[in-house]
């Protein structure tokens, strides 16, 4: 194949790819995306948060998906032992949807790159990058492998990293550094739920918390089809032998809610474990080049951030980019990396509150406050930029701060 030219390559055809490639084509550039994959191809993070649907609408991709009448998620439901804490989207701090979508990533992704192929996209699959060289100006010679094993050069002037687990910068790059968060991993499965309840109850998201590092997720689709995953602490999972089979069909056992729903039900493919797997990287971007959603920072996934990071990132970059491309001065470091870390940060705390139990005391006081759920709400909704939030701006300390004073009423109470 000969060299090819382009303002802008991105790795990656996901959510994250998908929705830079729209903007970018939308204003006009010359952009390639190579995917390693065949879509459809199986992915983990079922669950979006309403923010993404910001995002897909912005770019012109949330008709195709409207389209494909997705199990429609309003909320989650939380639950432990006999105590019920239910999230209600349309109840929440923040302005923003009032919904969004629990999705098999094979179907959901596929229909996204289609679209963007439909809009003129240019996308080559099976296509793996295999080295990269930036040049002090940010223009970059980018190497890549077909599936018959021929090689070519994409020359671009921007290379928008939206690979994912691949996280292909961060490897050739040297990017990548330990996560702060604690080592957790997870197991999982999808099955096709024949005994799914009629109406809310069988369509619910719900987290069937089991002790204060373990939990276990419910995500129903509309093809009658369920995600089914357990997460906690890596040796715990170990410590369950046999097969991943065989290991996951102990483990719903440990969902008294659950467990009679599942326990004969066949699992459509062996469950997938993957184990501490929280990433994170010295830097988001260099001159050329910018990382997006998991190829960048990867989350414990009690939250559902995934995608939302995914594609808040992606749309960031691409407008930047095409900043710069117009000749505008950016300012990456405040523009980008303060932006995407100042939300992970606000998700990274709850993220250890959960696993410290203090935000699990939240969930769970009764009775409720009405105005701190409704924060809370919006924080797991996917507003995790809206300033006007307390449970935003202050979340370094307000989840810990009202932990402690529920914590001594409590034993206030017991002392009486």
């Amino acid at each position: 194949m000969n060299d090819i030219h382009v303002d802008v390559l991105i790795i990656g055809a996901g959510p994250s790819g998908c929705v830079a490639a729209a903007y970018l084509n939308n204003q006009g550039y010359d952009i390639k995306v190579v995917e390693k994959s065949v879509f459809p191809r199986f992915v983990i993070g079922e669950s979006l948060l309403p923010r993404c649907m910001d995002h897909f609408e912005e770019v012109g991709l949330l008709d195709c998906l409207k389209a494909a009448n997705f199990e429609l998620k309003p909320g989650a439901r939380f639950l432990r032992g006999d105590v019920v804490c239910n999230f209600d989207f349309s109840d929440k701090h923040s302005e923003g949807w009032d919904w969004t979508w629990q999705v098999p990533r094979a179907d959901f992704d596929h229909i996204l790159v289609k679209e963007i192929i439909k809009k003129g996209v240019d996308v080559s699959f099976d296509h793996e990058v295999t080295a990269v060289e930036i040049a002090d100006d940010g223009s970059s010679k980018t190497t890549i492998k077909t599936k018959e094993g021929d090689t070519y050069t994409i020359h671009a002037k921007f290379i928008i990293d939206s690979s994912g687990y691949g996280r292909v910068l961060p490897r050739l790059l040297d990017l990548d550094k330990p996560s702060a968060l604690p080592d957790h991993s997870s197991i999982f499965t999808h099955v096709k739920d024949v005994n799914r309840e009629e109406g809310t109850e069988g369509t619910l998201i719900t987290f069937d918390v089991l002790d204060k590092d373990t939990w276990f997720w419910v995500i129903p689709f509309s093809n009658g089809n369920t995600s089914l995953g357990f997460v906690s602490k890596t040796e715990y999972i170990d410590s369950f032998k046999g097969s991943n089979t065989e290991r996951m069909k102990e483990m719903l056992k440990l969902s008294d809610y659950y467990y009679d729903r599942f326990k004969d039900v066949d699992f459509l493919f062996e469950p997938i474990n993957i184990k501490n797997y929280s990433k994170s990287v010295k830097q988001l971007y260099g001159k050329g080049y910018a990382l997006t959603g998991n190829s960048s920072e990867f989350l414990d996934p009690v939250f559902s951030s995934g995608v939302t990071f995914a594609t808040e990132s992606a749309l960031m970059s691409a407008k930047l980019i095409s900043k710069e491309l117009r000749g505008e001065l950016v300012d990456w470091e405040e523009e980008y990396s303060n932006y995407i870390k100042y939300g992970v940060a606000v998700f990274s705390t709850y993220v250890k509150e959960w696993y410290t139990g203090n935000l699990q005391t939240l969930f769970f006081h009764r009775p409720e406050n009405p105005d701190v759920k409704r924060q809370i709400c919006a924080v797991l909704a996917g507003y995790v930029w809206d300033k006007t939030n307390p449970f935003v701006t202050k979340h370094d300390r307000i989840v810990k701060t009202l932990a402690h004073l529920i914590d001594m009423e409590k034993e206030q109470s017991e002392a009486n």
